[in-house]
């Protein structure tokens, strides 16, 4: 379970980041950003954040909430940044990340002395100093509550794209590949949102003779 020990480790304002996003096949990847500036915030979300893969989606969504509510209150600062999927095309899903989560950053409105980026893998030409933790979200509770942050706005964005390209599934499948969105791709086609850089889409692509761009 996450705690506050990697954020003891540092002087200063800390903040975590993490992504959501980087393997469905459409839409963009989407990045949080927390910072805990009173540590006195609901119980409910200290007792709860983990790994946002971790939890239900009913719990997700009632930490989400709370995250929400304690920025209000001034107790934490959040921001949540995306980078599109023309964006992910461009400079490729690593580095679209890191651009999400240089947005988030900036959404928050904060300047850290240290960020701690969940993974194994750092940004390059950061502002900012940086650590990277692996499976951060379920150490650190700067992290942990990030990755909710994206996931649950992720879902949401997702679930929005749904009633605008239905026939994919993207309110149940978030844009992954299962059989309803091959099946979506068959009998509809590609969407602009769709990832044309990955290798599933390329190839569906190239096999029905789409003209990409």
């Amino acid at each position: 379970m996450p705690d506050f020990a990697l954020e003891d480790e540092f002087d200063g304002v800390v903040a975590g980041v993490d992504e959501a996003g980087r393997g469905p096949w459409v839409g963009p990847v989407v990045a949080g950003c927390v910072v805990f500036i009173d540590r006195d915030v609901h119980p409910f979300l200290l007792e709860n954040l983990n790994d946002s893969k971790k939890l239900s989606k009913k719990k997700r969504e009632k930490l989400f909430e709370i995250l929400q509510e304690e920025a209000q209150k001034g107790y934490i600062k959040i921001g949540i940044g995306q980078a599109s999927a023309q964006e992910i095309d461009e400079i490729n899903i690593l580095n679209a990340s890191f651009l999400a989560m240089k947005r988030a950053i900036e959404a928050a409105q904060i300047k850290p002395d240290m960020v701690l980026v969940d993974g194994n893998r750092l940004p390059k030409n950061f502002a900012y100093a940086t650590t990277a933790v692996v499976k951060g979200d379920a150490k650190s509770y700067s992290i942990s509550a990030a990755s909710i942050l994206a996931k649950v706005y992720r879902d949401r964005l997702m679930e929005k794209m749904a009633l605008q390209y239905p026939g994919y599934g993207f309110e149940k499948n978030a844009g992954y590949g299962t059989k309803a969105h091959i099946e979506g791709l068959k009998k509809l086609g590609v969407t602009p949102e769709h990832r044309q850089s990955y290798a599933p889409i390329k190839k569906f692509c190239d096999n029905n003779k789409v003209r990409l761009g």
